[in-house]
C-alpha cells in the first residue's frame, strides 16, 4: 500500500512575543505555563498540559541561545542560525532593552558597580520585580555604558547605533548613561516624588546645553561629561546677588513685569532676594563635583520648596522664571548675559517639569 504525503520544510524561528515578555519578566517555566492557562491558550489551541509545557521548555531554550546575541543587537541581524525577520529582531532588542520605571528610579545616578548589584534584591522586593529581571536590566545599563562612555559623537545617535534601539529608548538610556557618570543625588527623600521620566527629561536638557557636546559634536565624552569651561563662566553671575544696586534694579523690573499678572505678586516681591540668591549660589557652586551631585536636591530646597510654600501654581513659577531670566536682559551693567542664558534655560525647564505634586 502505498501514501502520497505533502511535506513542508521550513527554518523559520517560531518566537510567541506572550512567553518573549514572562522570559524577560523572571518568570519560570512552570510559572509561565501557569499564567498561559489562566489565559486560556489551551482552549484557544486545543493542547494538552504537556504539550503547553513543552513549547514553553522549547520557546525558553531558543530566548537563551538568542540572548548572548542580544547583548551585541548588530549580531543578530548578521547570524544564520536563528531566521528571523527584521521586525520580529527589531521587536526581541527593543524589548529586551526595554526596564521598568520602577526599578530604574532605584538604581539612577547610582555607580553601576559590583556593590550596587549587590543591592538588586533588596530593589527587586521594593519595586516588586524578579531579581532575574533586575539583573537583565542592571547588565544592560552597565554594558551601555561601557560601550558609550569613550565613543565621540552624540551619546543618543551612538546609542542608537550601537545597539538599534527607537529614539525614545535610546534617549532614556542616554539619560541612565548621564546619571550614573555625574552620580547626580536623586534618592533623597525630598526626592522621591521625581518619576524617572522627570529626571530624563532634566538630563536631555543638561545633555543638550552644558556639555562640552552641546557646541562640539566630536570632542571626547562630549555628551557625558559637563562644560568645565562653562561651569566657571557661571562664577560670573554672582555679580547679580552682591552687588546691591543691581539685584535692587533686578527685582524692581521683575515686580513690575509681573504686576496685574498674578494674584501672589506680594510673595513674589517678598521673597525675590532670597529666591534669587538661592539659584544664584547654586550656578556659582557648580565648580565643585559635590555640588554637581546636588544640583536637584538644590533646586529643590531652595526654589520649589519655598514656592510650594507661598502655594504658587505651576503657571506662577512659570510665569516668574519667565520674567526673571528675561530681566537680566535689561540690566545695563550686566555683562554675562550669554552664559545667563545657557544656565537659565536649562534651570527654567528642569524647574518646570519639576514643579508637581
Amino acid at each position: 500500500m502505498t501514501m502520497e504525503l505533502d511535506v513542508f520544510v521550513g527554518n523559520t524561528t517560531i518566537m510567541d512575543e506572550e512567553v518573549y515578555q514572562l522570559w524577560l519578566d523572571g518568570y519560570t517555566v512552570n510559572d509561565a505555563v501557569k499564567v498561559r492557562m489562566d489565559g486560556g491558550v489551551l482552549e484557544e489551541c486545543e493542547a494538552s498540559a504537556d504539550v503547553l509545557l513543552s513549547d514553553t521548555m522549547d520557546q525558553y531554550r531558543t530566548f537563551q541561545m538568542c540572548e548572548r546575541l542580544l547583548h551585541s543587537p548588530s549580531k543578530l541581524g548578521n547570524q544564520l542560525l536563528f531566521q528571523i525577520q527584521p521586525h520580529r529582531q527589531a521587536m526581541l532588542i527593543e524589548r529586551y532593552y526595554t526596564f521598568d520605571d520602577a526599578f530604574v528610579r532605584e538604581v539612577l545616578g547610582k555607580k553601576l558597580s559590583k556593590g550596587t548589584k549587590k543591592d538588586l534584591d533588596d530593589i527587586g522586593a521594593k519595586t516588586g520585580v524578579t531579581l532575574k529581571s533586575c539583573r537583565r536590566q542592571f547588565d544592560n545599563f552597565k554594558r551601555v555604558f561601557k560601550v558609550v562612555e569613550e565613543l565621540k559623537g552624540p551619546l543618543v545617535e551612538n546609542i542608537q547605533h550601537h545597539f538599534l534601539l527607537s529614539d525614545k529608548l535610546a534617549r532614556d538610556y542616554a539619560a541612565i548613561v548621564f546619571f550614573a557618570n555625574n552620580r547626580f543625588e536623586t534618592g533623597k527623600r525630598k526626592l522621591q516624588y521625581l518619576t524617572f521620566q522627570d529626571f530624563a527629561f532634566c538630563a536631555g536638557q543638561l545633555i543638550n546645553n552644558w556639555t562640552v557636546g552641546a557646541f562640539d559634536n566630536m570632542v571626547e565624552d562630549m555628551d557625558v561629561d559637563l562644560d568645565k569651561e562653562f561651569l566657571q563662566d557661571l562664577k560670573e553671575l554672582k555679580v547679580l546677588i552682591t552687588d546691591k544696586d543691581l539685584l535692587d534694579q533686578h527685582k524692581s523690573l521683575v515686580c513690575s513685569a509681573l504686576r496685574g499678572k498674578t494674584n501672589n505678586l506680594n510673595e513674589m516681591e517678598t521673597n525675590f532676594k532670597n529666591l534669587s540668591r538661592g539659584l544664584v549660589n547654586i550656578a556659582a557652586k557648580l565648580t565643585n563635583a559635590k555640588d554637581v551631585r546636588d544640583l536637584f536636591i538644590d533646586l529643590v530646597e531652595k526654589f520649589i520648596e519655598p514656592c510650594r510654600s507661598d502655594r504658587w501654581t505651576a503657571a506662577d513659577v512659570r510665569l516668574y522664571l519667565t520674567h526673571y531670566s528675561n530681566s537680566a536682559h535689561l540690566l545695563d551693567t550686566f555683562k554675562h548675559q550669554v552664559v545667563w542664558n545657557r544656565y537659565m534655560d536649562v534651570v527654567k525647564s528642569c524647574i518646570f517639569k519639576m514643579y508637581h505634586d
